[in-house]
């Protein structure tokens, strides 16, 4: 097989750098410095918290956190919910769960490691990409150079770099370019990699949904590149060995880009995903005019934030870009003009296929649009209006054809190239600054609301989202004022209403906003649940009652609406066992409701199917503290004090091993266990000299003089060690406010002293 890459020889402007790359070390500097400011510039954001989408995606994401089998990794959608859920989000990332999972079971809950772990993923992006520029397209190494540093330190990449969820496009982007390294980077015989460039784009999928474009890209420079070859064969009516190449290629990459669509399909399960109109206005809107005018104009605001990030905002949605719904618009210019700019690049590449000078501009135009294409809501309905994480692999394609751009300028300007590097290092700076601030305003949910607050202002979930973070800060009347806003620029909003009725004071202002909630989302169950709540507050019993039957109805699995049903009904109703039991079942891996239904069964005098609650509690937690307080008192209520005595000791030695503190009323209770025990161990004592020295028919008087003294002796030594004992307490008590842990080996002491005596 002969190379494909002979574009080469006709490319002044762009001279090969294949051959050059593989024997001259002198590409390892290039990829240091790309590398090294790739990391430089996010090191201020490592020490970020876990906010945003970080919270539901990894902090509460039980796949994350190991409670679920691995399995549920390749079962669930992104945020954890199973795939045939109708509440799926379908999203399906399975190997960016798996890095979160290795995140969490190597460093735990800490967001440093998460952070860490998305700026070294960016840097191999970073050099990648910079790969790519010099072996694929053959740009010179400066301005392949200049990519990579454009591409590591552009600030629309924050929102995938900085925060944590974004990992799925950082993780996505790696796999696609070594797909694209590994279809068109071939070795020195001519060979390429073609089913690990398949594979590798699998795994860009199983990443993120966009990276099954880099078929389509792959195929579309291939073809690009024998495009002579095709030609020739078209003409002369004949196969020459590059087309049947280029054929066996083609028929690979279809037939498992087909098979690769098919399963991602079958696993969507026969539902797409749900989205509501906060999410997506533009997607919701009766006239298919207005829809079309906007998503437009949407597509032009992309290009916009890749060419000039200037303004940047983790929540696009609801009213941050209003509807175009004339053609009188002002905006619709920008959209022209843009999309204008594209068409023509997109005409000069398809020219370019007879003379093949300009390869750079081909892939970039290939970059640009294709993985753009699934969030342009052209083919599927996305639950975004904008979102800059998406941008992080079409920004590939604006970036290179910057580069190419500025390289054209610098080879054909050549007068002006002290105003040509004066203008890209001021490029560098800026966007190395605009950088590093947006990632300060990532280092906490607050920073985060208050930048996007200062950037959109007009934006209803973002002053509902702030007002959220002001109620959970006890900040009560600045958080109503940031719900009357959100309320103001979307009267609609569900949400607001329900979050507002639950921090007024007034009940009837409260029912209010409750019952617009229910009027504008008929399925919202919190607002059927807090209605509920405020109902049994104000003795209205009826009106609760059917309130949290309807949140049941609703939502079946929801465990506050069964507790505030039990309190309505009270301890006595005939369904309040059957209650209790249901909210068990819903949580069989939550101790703390086993045992509470453990301690109504105590209540009701079911010991012993109380005890079988505080086992499965304790089974679930060997340390949780109400259970194994309800054994202790149910072994105590019925006499069974050494069981009672060795389960104590037990547990305080598995607190010991785990860590945990233990309270000093324990180590009390322990001594006052002890000193019931002491009675046990005198009718264990003192027949074990009065059945042998008792007094009756055979014995004695000098036998029974003997027994006398011996059990006069055996209480003598009882008192004289209780007094030690307690003695030894005292200290116990005296230590364990200081030291606990030195306080239970005082209190093992003393017990095991009173035992051997």
């Amino acid at each position: 097989m002969k190379k494909r890459h002979n574009f080469q020889q006709n490319n002044q402007a762009a001279p090969c750098c294949t051959e050059s790359v593989k024997k001259s070390p002198s590409t390892w500097p290039i990829y240091s410095v790309v590398g090294t400011l790739a990391v430089a510039c996010y090191l201020n954001g490592i020490g970020g918290e876990f906010v945003h989408d970080d919270i539901p995606a990894v902090a509460l994401n039980r796949d994350v956190l190991a409670l679920n089998p691995i399995k549920n990794v390749f079962e669930n959608d992104f945020w954890g919910t199973p795939m045939a859920d109708e509440d799926s989000h379908k999203s399906y990332r399975p190997l960016t769960v798996l890095t979160f999972r290795a995140n969490y079971l190597c460093f735990g809950l800490t967001s440093a490691a998460f952070h860490l772990t998305n700026v070294a993923l960016h840097a191999v992006a970073c050099l990648l990409f910079t790969r790519v520029c010099l072996s694929i397209v053959g740009m010179q190494q400066p301005f392949a150079t200049l990519a990579g540093l454009m591409f590591s330190v552009h600030p629309v990449h924050t929102e995938a770099v900085t925060g944590i969820v974004g990992r799925a496009d950082v993780l996505a982007c790696v796999f696609f370019l070594l797909s694209l390294l590994a279809y068109h980077g071939h070795s020195p015989e001519g060979r390429s990699y073609v089913w690990i460039s398949i594979v590798m784009g699998a795994m860009s999928m199983m990443a993120k949904e966009t990276g099954v474009t880099v078929f389509l890209i792959n195929l579309g420079y291939d073809m690009y590149l024998q495009w002579p070859n095709i030609k020739k064969t078209i003409i002369e009516l004949r196969w020459n060995q590059e087309c049947l190449d280029f054929r066996c290629r083609v028929t690979k990459v279809l037939c498992s880009t087909v098979v690769i669509l098919a399963l991602r399909l079958a696993i969507l399960q026969g539902s797409l995903p749900r989205f509501c109109e906060q999410d997506n206005p533009t997607a919701f809107h009766s006239s298919i005019y207005v829809r079309f005018l906007t998503f437009c104009y949407l597509a032009a605001f992309n290009l916009w934030l890749m060419l000039c990030p200037a303004t940047l905002s983790h929540d696009w949605q609801m009213g941050s870009i209003p509807l175009v719904t004339t053609l009188g618009d002002s905006r619709n210019v920008a959209t022209c003009f843009f999309l204008g700019l594209v068409f023509l690049l997109a005409i000069r590449s398809i020219i370019d296929f007879e003379n093949m000078r300009h390869p750079p501009l081909v892939l970039g135009l290939l970059l640009l649009v294709l993985p753009f294409l699934p969030a342009s809501n052209l083919f599927v309905t996305v639950g975004f209006v904008i979102a800059e994480r998406v941008l992080y692999i079409p920004s590939l394609g604006s970036i290179l054809l910057t580069v190419y751009g500025v390289q054209l300028l610098w080879t054909n300007y050549s007068r002006h190239r002290q105003t040509i590097l004066g203008l890209v290092i001021l490029i560098l700076i800026s966007s190395i600054l605009r950088t590093i601030v947006r990632n300060k305003d990532w280092k906490s949910r607050e920073t985060l609301l208050r930048a996007g607050l200062q950037t959109l202002p007009h934006n209803a979930k973002m002053h509902y989202n702030y007002a959220n973070f002001l109620r959970d800060s006890s900040r009560h009347e600045l958080a109503r004022s940031h719900y009357y806003t959100a309320l103001k620029l979307w009267p609609t909003y569900a949400s607001a209403h329900n979050n507002l009725g639950t921090i007024l004071k007034n009940n009837y202002e409260a029912e209010q906003h409750f019952l617009a909630a229910i009027k504008f989302a008929s399925n919202h169950v919190n607002a059927h649940f807090n209605l509920g709540q405020l109902y049994r507050k104000t003795n209205k019993t009826t009106e609760s009652e059917e309130m949290l039957t309807k949140c049941i109805n609703l939502e079946p699995g929801f465990t506050p609406a069964y507790l505030e049903l039990a309190r309505l009904r009270g301890p006595n109703h005939r369904t309040i066992s059957e209650l209790l039991l249901k909210i068990v079942e819903l949580n069989p891996h939550d101790p703390y409701y086993s045992s509470k239904f453990g301690e109504w069964l105590t209540k009701k005098g079911n010991h012993l199917r109380a005890l079988k609650f505080y086992w499965t509690s304790l089974r679930i937690d060997a340390t949780h503290q109400d259970s194994a307080v309800g054994v202790f008192r149910y072994y105590r209520k019925f006499g069974q004090q050494a069981q009672m005595f060795q389960m104590l000791t037990r547990w305080h030695n598995l607190l010991r091993k785990k860590g945990h503190s233990v309270k000093q009323n324990f180590y009390l209770q322990e001594w006052q266990l002890k000193s019931e025990l002491r009675y046990k161990i005198k009718e264990y004592s003192t027949p074990l000299y009065t059945n042998h020295y008792s007094s009756g028919e055979n014995s004695g008087p000098e036998v029974q003089r003997s027994g006398e003294k011996r059990s006069k002796w055996t209480l003598q030594k009882n008192k004289t060690t209780d007094k030690t004992f307690k003695e030894k307490m005292k200290l116990v008590r005296k230590k364990s406010s200081v030291q606990p842990q030195r306080a239970l080996d005082f209190s093992k002491l003393a017990l095991l002293t009173h035992c051997k005596s």
